[in-house]
């Protein structure tokens, strides 16, 4: 008598036409297929553009925008990058090179003051938009040093829809940020090595 034949999948779970499928069998998968997409990450990070410039710079250093957007996609599975930034129209080249880099711009118009000065808050807009989004995302990672923002931190925290707050320099931030925070505070001082901008050389001839 010969062996039967072997089996073409063996050991694979493959599909089939439907009909072929005990109806339980079907729902069984369709649901194991629903908890799984529910199981992908997806966080939302929102950052306070100008904070972050001050900041690096006054740790004489600048952030290589491309770099820390793969960073925070990578590290944690951020699918949104807001960048809270002040309108001003002559800076049109620098918004377009960001939207190039995959960041999701939130305008402000500057407001200028007496005295030439101008103020550059966007605390607002960042509030706002994360509550706004706040069923769109799993977690989220605010990066500022700012702490007006102190509120939201302890909200996302109690509530465990904080990811992680990113200050710009470990040694220089709101004393309230790191209450609120507590163990979830990481610094871009650390990363420095990693995300710092450095211009290309061009090869000696």
């Amino acid at each position: 008598m010969k062996d039967p034949p072997t089996p073409l999948f063996k050991g694979c779970l493959f599909f089939v036409v439907k009909k072929n499928f005990d109806k339980k069998r079907d729902l069984y998968i369709e649901e194991n297929l629903d908890d799984n997409r529910t199981k992908m990450e997806k966080n939302f990070v929102f950052i306070d553009t100008q904070n972050i410039n001050l900041s690096t710079q006054d740790q004489w250093w600048k952030l290589d925008r491309k770099k820390f957007n793969k960073y925070l996609k990578k590290k944690y599975k951020a699918v949104k990058i807001y960048l809270f930034i002040w309108y001003v129209p002559e800076n049109q080249s620098m918004y377009t090179f960001f939207q190039n880099c995959w960041y999701t711009l939130i305008f402000k118009p500057v407001l200028e003051l007496k005295n030439w000065q101008t103020k550059w808050n966007v605390d607002a807009e960042l509030v706002l938009q994360a509550m706004i989004d706040y069923k769109k995302y799993n977690k989220a990672i605010i990066i500022t040093w700012d702490g007006d923002f102190a509120c939201l931190v302890r909200h996302f925290y109690k509530k465990n829809k904080l990811l992680m707050l990113i200050v710009p320099n470990e040694k220089k931030y709101s004393i309230f940020l790191k209450k609120t925070a507590k163990e979830k505070i990481d610094s871009l001082s650390n990363l420095r090595s990693k995300l710092e901008y450095k211009k290309k050389v061009a090869p000696t001839k």
